[in-house]
Protein backbone atom coordinates (compact mmCIF):
# COMPACT_ATOMS: atom_id res chain seq x y z
CA UNK A 1 0.00 0.00 0.00
CA UNK A 2 2.40 2.57 1.24
CA UNK A 3 5.63 3.12 -0.97
CA UNK A 4 9.05 1.07 -0.51
CA UNK A 5 11.08 4.27 -0.12
CA UNK A 6 9.82 5.00 3.17
CA UNK A 7 7.94 8.14 4.30
CA UNK A 8 10.57 9.73 6.53
CA UNK A 9 13.62 8.97 4.00
CA UNK A 10 12.93 13.02 3.85
CA UNK A 11 14.70 13.98 7.07
CA UNK A 12 17.59 11.75 6.66
CA UNK A 13 19.69 14.60 4.85
CA UNK A 14 19.26 17.07 8.09
CA UNK A 15 21.43 14.28 10.05
CA UNK A 16 23.63 13.93 7.18
CA UNK A 17 24.18 17.80 6.97
CA UNK A 18 25.33 18.05 11.10
CA UNK A 19 27.18 14.99 10.59
CA UNK A 20 28.68 16.09 7.94
CA UNK A 21 30.87 18.53 10.00
CA UNK A 22 29.17 21.46 9.99
CA UNK A 23 30.41 23.13 13.62
CA UNK A 24 31.86 20.39 14.03
CA UNK A 25 35.58 19.90 12.46
CA UNK A 26 39.04 19.89 14.57
CA UNK A 27 39.64 23.29 13.23
CA UNK A 28 38.28 25.80 15.20
CA UNK A 29 39.37 29.18 14.21
CA UNK A 30 37.54 31.31 12.21
CA UNK A 31 38.52 32.25 9.19
CA UNK A 32 37.41 34.98 7.48
CA UNK A 33 37.18 35.17 3.39
CA UNK A 34 37.78 37.69 1.15
CA UNK A 35 34.90 40.24 0.63
CA UNK A 36 34.30 40.69 3.86
CA UNK A 37 33.96 44.63 5.14
CA UNK A 38 34.67 44.85 8.87
CA UNK A 39 36.09 42.99 11.47
CA UNK A 40 36.50 44.32 15.28
CA UNK A 41 37.83 42.52 18.43
CA UNK A 42 37.45 43.63 21.79
CA UNK A 43 40.53 42.28 23.96
CA UNK A 44 38.72 42.77 27.33
CA UNK A 45 35.76 40.47 25.73
CA UNK A 46 37.50 38.47 23.15
CA UNK A 47 34.94 39.35 21.07
CA UNK A 48 35.28 39.07 17.43
CA UNK A 49 32.75 41.56 15.48
CA UNK A 50 32.15 41.39 12.07
CA UNK A 51 30.37 43.66 9.82
CA UNK A 52 28.79 44.23 6.13
CA UNK A 53 28.79 41.20 3.97
CA UNK A 54 30.34 38.96 6.23
CA UNK A 55 31.48 35.22 4.98
CA UNK A 56 34.10 32.92 6.93
CA UNK A 57 34.89 29.69 7.32
CA UNK A 58 34.36 27.89 10.64
CA UNK A 59 34.85 24.28 11.46
CA UNK A 60 34.88 23.44 7.76
CA UNK A 61 31.87 25.09 6.86
CA UNK A 62 31.42 28.56 4.41
CA UNK A 63 28.90 30.96 6.55
CA UNK A 64 27.29 33.97 4.88
CA UNK A 65 25.83 36.74 7.02
CA UNK A 66 25.02 40.52 7.58
CA UNK A 67 27.09 40.21 11.01
CA UNK A 68 28.80 38.16 13.14
CA UNK A 69 30.29 37.54 16.42
CA UNK A 70 32.57 34.90 17.38
CA UNK A 71 34.32 34.30 20.71
CA UNK A 72 37.17 32.87 20.40
CA UNK A 73 37.59 31.28 23.65
CA UNK A 74 34.16 30.07 24.74
CA UNK A 75 33.74 28.52 20.70
CA UNK A 76 30.98 30.55 20.39
CA UNK A 77 29.58 32.25 17.08
CA UNK A 78 26.58 34.27 16.90
CA UNK A 79 25.47 35.38 13.33
CA UNK A 80 22.71 37.39 12.12
CA UNK A 81 21.00 38.73 8.97
CA UNK A 82 20.59 36.58 5.89
CA UNK A 83 22.74 33.60 7.23
CA UNK A 84 23.59 30.98 4.82
CA UNK A 85 25.77 27.79 5.80
CA UNK A 86 27.36 25.87 2.97
CA UNK A 87 28.45 22.32 2.92
CA UNK A 88 28.84 20.15 0.03
CA UNK A 89 25.02 20.37 -1.29
CA UNK A 90 23.33 21.13 1.66
CA UNK A 91 22.45 24.82 2.24
CA UNK A 92 21.34 26.30 5.42
CA UNK A 93 19.42 29.87 5.52
CA UNK A 94 18.18 31.48 9.22
CA UNK A 95 17.48 34.99 10.04
CA UNK A 96 19.96 34.41 12.99
CA UNK A 97 22.11 31.49 14.48
CA UNK A 98 23.57 30.89 17.44
CA UNK A 99 26.53 27.64 18.31
CA UNK A 100 28.32 26.52 21.60
CA UNK A 101 31.05 24.85 20.13
CA UNK A 102 32.00 23.43 23.52
CA UNK A 103 28.90 22.17 24.11
CA UNK A 104 27.96 20.91 20.60
CA UNK A 105 24.92 22.92 20.65
CA UNK A 106 23.57 25.10 17.50
CA UNK A 107 20.24 27.17 17.84
CA UNK A 108 18.57 28.82 14.49
CA UNK A 109 15.70 31.23 14.12
CA UNK A 110 13.66 32.85 11.73
CA UNK A 111 12.60 31.52 8.41
CA UNK A 112 15.14 28.39 8.91
CA UNK A 113 15.36 26.64 5.41
CA UNK A 114 17.67 23.07 5.36
CA UNK A 115 18.41 22.24 1.85
CA UNK A 116 20.08 19.55 -0.29
CA UNK A 117 19.61 17.95 -3.92
CA UNK A 118 16.66 16.29 -2.95
CA UNK A 119 15.00 17.53 -0.26
CA UNK A 120 14.12 20.99 1.86
CA UNK A 121 13.19 21.67 5.23
CA UNK A 122 11.64 24.89 6.54
CA UNK A 123 11.01 25.87 10.03
CA UNK A 124 10.53 28.67 12.26
CA UNK A 125 12.94 27.67 14.67
CA UNK A 126 15.65 24.76 14.79
CA UNK A 127 17.67 23.18 17.42
CA UNK A 128 20.63 20.75 17.20
CA UNK A 129 22.30 18.91 20.28
CA UNK A 130 25.64 17.48 18.47
CA UNK A 131 26.63 15.90 21.69
CA UNK A 132 23.41 13.69 21.79
CA UNK A 133 22.81 13.31 17.93
CA UNK A 134 19.24 15.16 18.01
CA UNK A 135 17.85 17.76 15.56
CA UNK A 136 14.40 19.38 17.12
CA UNK A 137 11.72 21.91 15.88
CA UNK A 138 9.32 22.67 17.93
CA UNK A 139 7.16 25.88 16.15
CA UNK A 140 5.87 23.57 12.81
CA UNK A 141 8.01 22.24 10.33
CA UNK A 142 7.54 21.48 6.92
CA UNK A 143 9.73 18.63 4.31
CA UNK A 144 9.31 18.58 1.00
CA UNK A 145 10.86 16.52 -2.02
CA UNK A 146 12.40 18.84 -4.45
CA UNK A 147 11.82 16.26 -7.38
CA UNK A 148 8.83 14.86 -6.40
CA UNK A 149 5.56 15.35 -4.55
CA UNK A 150 6.26 14.00 -0.65
CA UNK A 151 5.90 16.37 1.80
CA UNK A 152 5.18 16.07 5.76
CA UNK A 153 3.86 18.45 8.28
CA UNK A 154 4.04 18.57 12.35
CA UNK A 155 4.43 20.85 14.86
CA UNK A 156 7.31 19.20 16.27
CA UNK A 157 9.76 17.36 15.14
CA UNK A 158 12.90 15.43 16.95
CA UNK A 159 15.76 13.69 14.09
CA UNK A 160 18.32 10.81 15.96
CA UNK A 161 20.47 10.38 13.01
CA UNK A 162 22.96 8.19 14.79
CA UNK A 163 19.91 6.08 15.26
CA UNK A 164 18.54 6.35 12.56
CA UNK A 165 15.18 7.38 14.38
CA UNK A 166 12.99 10.04 13.91
CA UNK A 167 9.82 11.55 15.68
CA UNK A 168 6.97 13.93 14.75
CA UNK A 169 4.46 15.11 16.57
CA UNK A 170 1.30 17.47 16.72
CA UNK A 171 -0.53 17.80 13.59
CA UNK A 172 1.40 15.59 11.45
CA UNK A 173 0.35 15.05 7.72
CA UNK A 174 2.55 13.26 5.06
CA UNK A 175 1.56 13.26 1.58
CA UNK A 176 2.95 10.99 -1.72
CA UNK A 177 0.97 11.12 -4.77
CA UNK A 178 -2.11 8.73 -3.46
CA UNK A 179 -1.14 8.12 0.16
CA UNK A 180 -2.06 10.47 2.62
CA UNK A 181 -1.19 10.25 6.54
CA UNK A 182 -2.41 11.72 9.50
CA UNK A 183 -1.42 11.57 13.17
CA UNK A 184 -0.61 12.87 16.37
CA UNK A 185 2.75 10.94 16.97
CA UNK A 186 4.70 9.86 14.15
CA UNK A 187 8.28 7.76 15.10
CA UNK A 188 10.27 6.19 12.77
CA UNK A 189 13.14 3.80 12.52
CA UNK A 190 14.98 3.71 9.57
CA UNK A 191 16.87 0.68 10.00
CA UNK A 192 13.16 -1.68 10.57
CA UNK A 193 11.89 0.69 7.53
CA UNK A 194 8.89 0.42 10.40
CA UNK A 195 6.61 3.42 11.47
CA UNK A 196 5.29 3.94 14.92
CA UNK A 197 1.58 6.00 15.03
CA UNK A 198 0.90 7.39 19.07
CA UNK A 199 -3.03 9.29 18.96
CA UNK A 200 -5.63 8.83 16.29
CA UNK A 201 -4.31 8.01 12.70
CA UNK A 202 -5.36 7.71 9.44
CA UNK A 203 -3.72 6.41 6.29
CA UNK A 204 -5.28 6.88 2.62
CA UNK A 205 -4.13 5.93 -0.43
CA UNK A 206 -6.44 5.20 -3.47
CA UNK A 207 -7.99 1.90 -2.44
CA UNK A 208 -7.85 1.62 1.19
CA UNK A 209 -8.68 4.15 4.48
CA UNK A 210 -6.71 3.04 7.68
CA UNK A 211 -7.65 4.06 11.30
CA UNK A 212 -6.45 3.39 14.42
CA UNK A 213 -5.27 4.97 17.80
CA UNK A 214 -1.61 3.51 17.93
CA UNK A 215 0.26 0.48 15.52
CA UNK A 216 2.74 0.12 13.68
CA UNK A 217 4.04 -0.39 9.92
CA UNK A 218 6.83 -1.77 7.63
CA UNK A 219 6.65 0.80 4.69
CA UNK A 220 8.98 -1.90 2.75
CA UNK A 221 6.70 -4.98 3.03
CA UNK A 222 3.25 -2.42 3.18
CA UNK A 223 2.48 -4.81 6.63
CA UNK A 224 1.36 -3.62 10.14
CA UNK A 225 -0.30 -3.99 13.62
CA UNK A 226 -3.01 -1.50 14.13
CA UNK A 227 -4.20 -0.99 17.80
CA UNK A 228 -7.34 0.56 19.43
CA UNK A 229 -10.45 1.10 17.42
CA UNK A 230 -8.76 -0.21 14.43
CA UNK A 231 -10.48 -0.07 11.37
CA UNK A 232 -9.81 -0.94 7.26
CA UNK A 233 -12.04 0.76 5.02
CA UNK A 234 -12.24 -0.63 1.26
CA UNK A 235 -14.63 0.15 -1.41
CA UNK A 236 -16.85 -2.96 -1.04
CA UNK A 237 -15.87 -3.93 2.35
CA UNK A 238 -14.93 -3.01 6.23
CA UNK A 239 -13.34 -4.57 9.05
CA UNK A 240 -13.05 -3.10 12.93
CA UNK A 241 -10.96 -4.74 15.71
CA UNK A 242 -9.04 -4.17 18.79
CA UNK A 243 -6.48 -5.27 17.11
CA UNK A 244 -5.56 -5.62 12.94
CA UNK A 245 -2.81 -7.13 11.32
CA UNK A 246 -2.76 -6.02 8.10
CA UNK A 247 -0.49 -7.41 4.87
CA UNK A 248 -1.38 -4.89 1.74
CA UNK A 249 0.61 -7.07 -0.77
CA UNK A 250 -1.04 -10.34 -0.40
CA UNK A 251 -4.56 -8.08 1.04
CA UNK A 252 -4.90 -10.21 3.93
CA UNK A 253 -6.15 -9.42 7.11
CA UNK A 254 -6.51 -11.09 11.13
CA UNK A 255 -8.47 -9.33 13.60
CA UNK A 256 -8.76 -10.27 17.17
CA UNK A 257 -11.53 -9.38 19.75
CA UNK A 258 -14.80 -7.72 19.08
CA UNK A 259 -14.24 -8.17 14.81
CA UNK A 260 -16.88 -6.77 12.85
CA UNK A 261 -16.49 -7.27 9.31
CA UNK A 262 -18.87 -5.66 6.55
CA UNK A 263 -19.01 -7.05 2.92
CA UNK A 264 -21.09 -3.66 1.39
CA UNK A 265 -21.54 -5.68 -2.24
CA UNK A 266 -23.23 -8.53 -1.31
CA UNK A 267 -24.69 -6.92 2.38
CA UNK A 268 -23.80 -9.28 4.73
CA UNK A 269 -22.14 -8.75 8.22
CA UNK A 270 -19.74 -11.04 10.02
CA UNK A 271 -18.94 -11.35 13.77
CA UNK A 272 -16.34 -12.69 16.63
CA UNK A 273 -13.58 -12.65 18.31
CA UNK A 274 -10.90 -13.61 16.02
CA UNK A 275 -10.83 -13.82 12.55
CA UNK A 276 -8.80 -13.79 9.47
CA UNK A 277 -9.14 -13.42 5.80
CA UNK A 278 -7.16 -13.50 2.49
CA UNK A 279 -7.98 -11.73 -0.85
CA UNK A 280 -5.13 -14.07 -2.56
CA UNK A 281 -6.72 -17.37 -0.69
CA UNK A 282 -10.04 -16.47 -1.74
CA UNK A 283 -11.21 -17.50 2.24
CA UNK A 284 -11.89 -16.62 5.32
CA UNK A 285 -12.93 -17.78 8.80
CA UNK A 286 -13.72 -16.37 12.31
CA UNK A 287 -14.34 -17.81 15.54
CA UNK A 288 -15.22 -17.06 19.61
CA UNK A 289 -18.92 -16.21 19.12
CA UNK A 290 -18.87 -15.82 15.48
CA UNK A 291 -21.92 -14.71 13.99
CA UNK A 292 -22.59 -13.50 10.39
CA UNK A 293 -25.82 -12.65 9.32
CA UNK A 294 -27.30 -11.27 5.54
CA UNK A 295 -29.97 -8.50 5.15
CA UNK A 296 -32.09 -8.88 3.22
CA UNK A 297 -35.07 -6.71 2.02
CA UNK A 298 -37.91 -8.44 4.31
CA UNK A 299 -35.92 -9.88 6.99
CA UNK A 300 -32.14 -10.46 8.09
CA UNK A 301 -30.69 -13.95 9.26
CA UNK A 302 -28.59 -14.62 11.65
CA UNK A 303 -25.47 -17.42 11.84
CA UNK A 304 -23.70 -18.59 14.27
CA UNK A 305 -21.19 -21.52 15.44
CA UNK A 306 -18.28 -21.80 17.36
CA UNK A 307 -16.22 -20.79 13.89
CA UNK A 308 -17.90 -19.68 10.70
CA UNK A 309 -15.35 -20.36 7.22
CA UNK A 310 -16.63 -18.21 4.62
CA UNK A 311 -15.01 -19.50 0.88
CA UNK A 312 -14.88 -16.80 -2.07
CA UNK A 313 -15.03 -16.92 -5.87
CA UNK A 314 -12.31 -15.56 -8.11
CA UNK A 315 -13.88 -11.94 -7.38
CA UNK A 316 -13.23 -12.84 -3.76
CA UNK A 317 -17.19 -12.59 -3.74
CA UNK A 318 -18.75 -15.26 -0.63
CA UNK A 319 -19.79 -17.97 -2.25
CA UNK A 320 -20.65 -20.23 1.01
CA UNK A 321 -20.10 -20.06 4.86
CA UNK A 322 -19.82 -23.23 6.42
CA UNK A 323 -20.53 -23.48 10.25
CA UNK A 324 -19.10 -26.11 12.95
CA UNK A 325 -20.14 -26.73 15.72
CA UNK A 326 -22.83 -25.42 18.09
CA UNK A 327 -24.98 -24.05 15.10
CA UNK A 328 -27.62 -21.63 15.72
CA UNK A 329 -29.51 -19.58 13.00
CA UNK A 330 -32.56 -17.37 13.91
CA UNK A 331 -34.57 -15.02 11.60
CA UNK A 332 -38.89 -14.34 11.70
CA UNK A 333 -39.68 -16.97 9.69
CA UNK A 334 -37.30 -19.90 11.02
CA UNK A 335 -35.45 -20.70 13.30
CA UNK A 336 -32.73 -23.65 13.58
CA UNK A 337 -29.78 -25.39 15.60
CA UNK A 338 -27.28 -27.82 14.43
CA UNK A 339 -23.97 -29.33 14.80
CA UNK A 340 -22.85 -27.99 11.13
CA UNK A 341 -24.44 -25.94 8.83
CA UNK A 342 -23.71 -24.54 4.79
CA UNK A 343 -25.23 -21.70 3.73
CA UNK A 344 -24.89 -20.43 -0.16
CA UNK A 345 -26.11 -16.65 -0.03
CA UNK A 346 -26.55 -16.29 -3.78
CA UNK A 347 -28.25 -19.82 -4.23
CA UNK A 348 -30.92 -19.07 -1.40
CA UNK A 349 -29.78 -22.69 0.29
CA UNK A 350 -28.90 -23.25 3.69
CA UNK A 351 -27.77 -27.15 4.46
CA UNK A 352 -28.09 -28.07 8.31
CA UNK A 353 -26.08 -31.46 9.08
CA UNK A 354 -25.98 -33.40 12.43
CA UNK A 355 -29.21 -33.18 14.30
CA UNK A 356 -30.93 -30.62 13.16
CA UNK A 357 -33.99 -29.39 14.27
CA UNK A 358 -36.11 -26.55 12.53
CA UNK A 359 -38.67 -24.13 14.20
CA UNK A 360 -41.55 -22.52 12.14
CA UNK A 361 -44.46 -20.68 13.85
CA UNK A 362 -45.86 -23.71 16.12
CA UNK A 363 -43.71 -26.18 14.04
CA UNK A 364 -40.75 -28.08 14.97
CA UNK A 365 -38.89 -30.83 12.17
CA UNK A 366 -36.27 -32.65 13.01
CA UNK A 367 -33.99 -35.00 10.97
CA UNK A 368 -30.70 -36.58 10.19
CA UNK A 369 -30.62 -33.76 7.72
CA UNK A 370 -32.11 -30.75 6.14
CA UNK A 371 -31.96 -28.78 3.11
CA UNK A 372 -33.73 -25.62 3.66
CA UNK A 373 -35.01 -23.75 0.11
CA UNK A 374 -34.99 -19.63 0.55
CA UNK A 375 -36.71 -17.14 -1.39
CA UNK A 376 -35.16 -13.37 0.02
CA UNK A 377 -35.23 -14.61 3.87
CA UNK A 378 -38.64 -16.62 3.62
CA UNK A 379 -38.56 -20.18 3.26
CA UNK A 380 -40.01 -22.67 0.25
CA UNK A 381 -39.69 -25.45 1.20
CA UNK A 382 -37.41 -28.39 3.26
CA UNK A 383 -36.13 -31.27 2.06
CA UNK A 384 -36.07 -33.25 5.73
CA UNK A 385 -33.78 -36.98 5.09
CA UNK A 386 -33.79 -39.76 7.11
CA UNK A 387 -36.28 -39.67 10.54
CA UNK A 388 -38.02 -36.95 9.36
CA UNK A 389 -40.98 -36.15 11.80
CA UNK A 390 -42.62 -32.70 12.40
CA UNK A 391 -44.57 -31.84 15.51
CA UNK A 392 -47.46 -29.00 15.93
CA UNK A 393 -48.76 -27.57 19.40
CA UNK A 394 -52.33 -27.31 19.07
CA UNK A 395 -54.55 -25.99 22.41
CA UNK A 396 -51.48 -25.00 24.19
CA UNK A 397 -49.87 -27.78 24.16
CA UNK A 398 -52.32 -30.02 25.53
CA UNK A 399 -51.96 -31.83 21.68
CA UNK A 400 -49.81 -32.26 19.34
CA UNK A 401 -50.47 -33.18 15.67
CA UNK A 402 -47.24 -35.41 14.14
CA UNK A 403 -46.04 -36.42 11.35
CA UNK A 404 -43.40 -38.66 10.72
CA UNK A 405 -41.66 -40.52 7.79
CA UNK A 406 -38.31 -41.97 6.12
CA UNK A 407 -38.09 -38.27 4.18
CA UNK A 408 -40.44 -35.39 4.46
CA UNK A 409 -40.80 -32.37 2.28
CA UNK A 410 -42.31 -29.30 3.83
CA UNK A 411 -44.07 -26.57 1.89
CA UNK A 412 -44.38 -23.23 3.28
CA UNK A 413 -46.37 -20.13 2.55
CA UNK A 414 -46.13 -16.84 4.68
CA UNK A 415 -43.86 -18.99 7.25
CA UNK A 416 -46.13 -21.25 7.61
CA UNK A 417 -45.74 -25.25 7.04
CA UNK A 418 -49.31 -25.50 4.65
CA UNK A 419 -48.16 -28.65 3.15
CA UNK A 420 -46.16 -32.27 3.97
CA UNK A 421 -45.18 -34.84 1.45
CA UNK A 422 -43.74 -37.44 3.07
CA UNK A 423 -42.26 -40.52 1.88
CA UNK A 424 -41.30 -44.20 3.01
CA UNK A 425 -42.87 -45.31 6.24
CA UNK A 426 -45.63 -42.13 6.47
CA UNK A 427 -47.38 -41.89 9.50
CA UNK A 428 -49.66 -38.94 10.95
CA UNK A 429 -51.42 -38.30 14.72
CA UNK A 430 -53.59 -35.38 14.75
CA UNK A 431 -56.68 -34.58 16.98
CA UNK A 432 -59.52 -33.00 14.55
CA UNK A 433 -61.53 -30.30 15.44
CA UNK A 434 -65.32 -29.75 14.66
CA UNK A 435 -66.63 -26.24 14.76
CA UNK A 436 -70.26 -25.68 16.13
CA UNK A 437 -72.28 -22.37 15.49
CA UNK A 438 -74.51 -20.56 18.67
CA UNK A 439 -76.19 -17.48 18.02
CA UNK A 440 -73.70 -15.20 19.27
CA UNK A 441 -70.25 -17.35 18.37
CA UNK A 442 -68.49 -20.25 17.15
CA UNK A 443 -66.86 -22.92 19.23
CA UNK A 444 -64.58 -25.26 18.53
CA UNK A 445 -64.19 -29.08 20.02
CA UNK A 446 -61.58 -31.99 19.58
CA UNK A 447 -63.21 -34.99 18.38
CA UNK A 448 -60.52 -37.48 18.76
CA UNK A 449 -57.15 -38.58 17.50
CA UNK A 450 -56.51 -40.50 13.94
CA UNK A 451 -53.92 -42.40 13.40
CA UNK A 452 -52.64 -42.84 9.69
CA UNK A 453 -50.19 -44.94 8.56
CA UNK A 454 -49.29 -45.27 4.67
CA UNK A 455 -45.93 -45.66 2.13
CA UNK A 456 -46.71 -42.14 1.36
CA UNK A 457 -49.03 -38.98 3.13
CA UNK A 458 -49.41 -35.73 1.32
CA UNK A 459 -50.26 -33.77 4.51
CA UNK A 460 -52.26 -30.33 4.34
CA UNK A 461 -52.27 -28.19 7.26
CA UNK A 462 -53.11 -24.58 8.00
CA UNK A 463 -51.74 -23.04 11.63
CA UNK A 464 -50.60 -26.69 12.56
CA UNK A 465 -54.57 -28.14 12.10
CA UNK A 466 -54.43 -31.47 9.68
CA UNK A 467 -57.32 -30.05 6.79
CA UNK A 468 -56.72 -32.92 4.59
CA UNK A 469 -54.68 -36.23 3.70
CA UNK A 470 -54.31 -37.77 0.10
CA UNK A 471 -53.03 -41.37 0.57
CA UNK A 472 -51.02 -42.50 -2.28
CA UNK A 473 -51.53 -45.96 -1.63
CA UNK A 474 -54.45 -47.98 0.53
CA UNK A 475 -53.81 -46.20 4.61
CA UNK A 476 -54.04 -48.57 7.52
CA UNK A 477 -55.81 -46.05 9.95
CA UNK A 478 -57.88 -45.46 13.10
CA UNK A 479 -59.76 -43.31 15.08
CA UNK A 480 -60.34 -43.08 18.77
CA UNK A 481 -62.47 -40.82 20.52
CA UNK A 482 -60.91 -38.50 23.10
CA UNK A 483 -62.14 -40.68 26.16
CA UNK A 484 -60.59 -43.76 24.60
CA UNK A 485 -57.23 -42.73 23.19
CA UNK A 486 -54.26 -44.67 24.40
CA UNK A 487 -51.38 -42.94 25.56
CA UNK A 488 -48.85 -45.24 23.85
CA UNK A 489 -51.13 -44.26 21.07
CA UNK A 490 -51.09 -40.88 21.59
CA UNK A 491 -46.96 -39.75 20.47
CA UNK A 492 -45.18 -40.98 17.09
CA UNK A 493 -41.87 -43.29 17.57
CA UNK A 494 -39.44 -41.18 19.24
CA UNK A 495 -41.73 -38.27 20.07
CA UNK A 496 -39.72 -35.48 21.47
CA UNK A 497 -40.40 -31.94 21.89
CA UNK A 498 -37.13 -29.15 22.44
CA UNK A 499 -38.48 -25.76 23.08
CA UNK A 500 -35.62 -24.87 25.27
CA UNK A 501 -33.03 -25.41 22.44
CA UNK A 502 -35.08 -23.04 19.87
CA UNK A 503 -33.24 -19.39 19.49
CA UNK A 504 -35.84 -16.42 20.88
CA UNK A 505 -33.89 -13.68 19.23
CA UNK A 506 -30.75 -12.74 17.31
CA UNK A 507 -29.23 -12.06 20.57
CA UNK A 508 -29.91 -15.39 22.21
CA UNK A 509 -27.83 -16.58 19.42
CA UNK A 510 -24.80 -15.89 21.80
CA UNK A 511 -26.01 -16.84 25.26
Amino acid sequence: MIQKKHILKCALFTGAFFLSGILLSQNNLLQLLPGSEKMYFDKKTGLHRLVGSVSFNYQGNTMFCDSAHYQERNKIVRAYGNVQIRKNDINLFCDSLFYNGSLKYAKLWGHVRVRDSEYKITTDSLDYDAKNGKAIYRRFGTIESIVSDEKITSRTGYFYPNKGSFFFSGNVNYKKEKLAITTDTLQFSYEKQTSYFYGPTKIINDTVTILCKKGWYNVQKEEGVLYQKAEIIQKNSLIRGDTLYYNGQKQAYEGKGNVFYKDYEQNMVFLGNRAYSSNEKHYAYLTGKAIAFKVKDKDTIFIHADSLHLFRDTLNKTKEITGNRNVKIYNNSIQCVADSAFYLPNENLLYLRSKPIVWAQNTELKGTKMDVFLKDTLVEKILVSGNANAIMEVDSGNYYNQIAGKDMIAWFENNEVVRTDVQGNAHTIYFPEETSKTDSSFTKKRMGMNRVMASDLRIYLDSGEVKGITYLDKPDGVFYPMDQIKTTEQFINGFCLTPALRPKSALDLIK
